[in-house]
């Protein structure tokens, strides 16, 4: 049995579409701000592989909890990953660029310095931290700005508005690539399958291309959407929030390609997907 944890989130919605038969694990049986209620339910689960699609991903809201992000970011997911090595089973997790200070405009390679600017990166690297310290088999894969059509992300938030505002002002000076949650999933399965045949795994990266900013993304929704909607591109520091986010997003997503063939995700296919079942 592949164990997922997650049930509701974009990715686990997109696994469970394309993986029926795993187990999913909600809120509702294990609450992942308790590791040791989620090391008894591992020592009690069997399985052949653990993905980890479940992650606290408040980013704001993270800066004043920080012990709640801090436990299901890093603990829990350090409490998967060794059981996981324990039992000599594949761990897949899904982890982030907020690990990296977003400083330069070039992309961000596996092997790069890591400098989060916030508690919400703090945790996720706290969690692939101990994945490492693990030991066993195990990919980590960073992704960035994750939409879907499922959930609360970016693309539904700028059609809800267009429901009543014909001009909006949008970050333009943050880059990165738009990843859909379908394709995360789909390479989460591949690397999980590659994993179980006896791959070395490691850390990877994917996202979506062309890189873009968040303007640039809304102007491709509206566009495709066919609304009319004017999007002003404004700098990071006009529209301030607790916790600082990355200006460089870009994920250089190479070593995933040469080690398991999946390239870079084109989102602007994907939207168009989306948007036929949104709009």
């Amino acid at each position: 049995m592949i164990l997922v944890f997650g049930k509701t989130g974009q990715v686990a919605t997109e696994l469970a579409l394309l993986e029926p038969d795993a187990r999913y694990v909600g809120r509702d049986e294990v609450d992942l701000a308790q590791p040791t209620q989620l090391a008894a339910f591992l020592k009690d689960t069997p399985a052949r592989a653990i993905l980890n699609a479940a992650a606290y991903t408040a980013v704001d809201r993270a800066e004043d909890e920080r012990d709640l992000a801090m436990a299901v970011n890093g603990a829990s997911v350090g409490t998967m990953a060794e059981h996981a090595a324990a039992q000599n089973i594949p761990f897949v997790h899904i982890s982030t660029d907020y690990v990296f200070d977003g400083q330069g405009t070039a992309l961000h390679r596996p092997d790069d310095p890591v400098a989060p600017l916030g508690v919400y990166g703090a945790s996720k690297l706290g969690g692939e931290t101990l994945i490492r310290n693990a030991g066993g088999p195990h990919a980590i894969l960073r992704t960035s700005w994750v939409f879907s059509a499922h959930g609360n992300n970016f693309v539904k938030t700028m059609l809800r508005l267009s429901e009543t505002r014909n001009a909006l002002n949008v970050v333009d000076d943050q880059i990165g690539g738009p990843t859909p949650a379908r394709a995360i999933a789909a390479a989460v399965l591949t690397i999980k399958d590659a994993l179980l045949k006896g791959h070395k795994g490691g850390t990877y990266h994917f996202a979506g291309a062309p890189s873009t900013s968040w303007a640039g993304f809304a102007r491709e929704i509206f566009r495709q959407a066919g609304r009319d909607v004017t999007v002003t591109g404004i700098p990071t520091a006009d529209y301030p929030t607790p916790a600082t986010r990355p200006l460089n997003s870009r994920l250089d997503c190479t070593t995933l390609e040469t080690d398991f063939g999946i390239k870079p995700a084109d989102w602007q296919a994907d939207l168009t997907r989306i948007l036929k079942v949104l709009v």
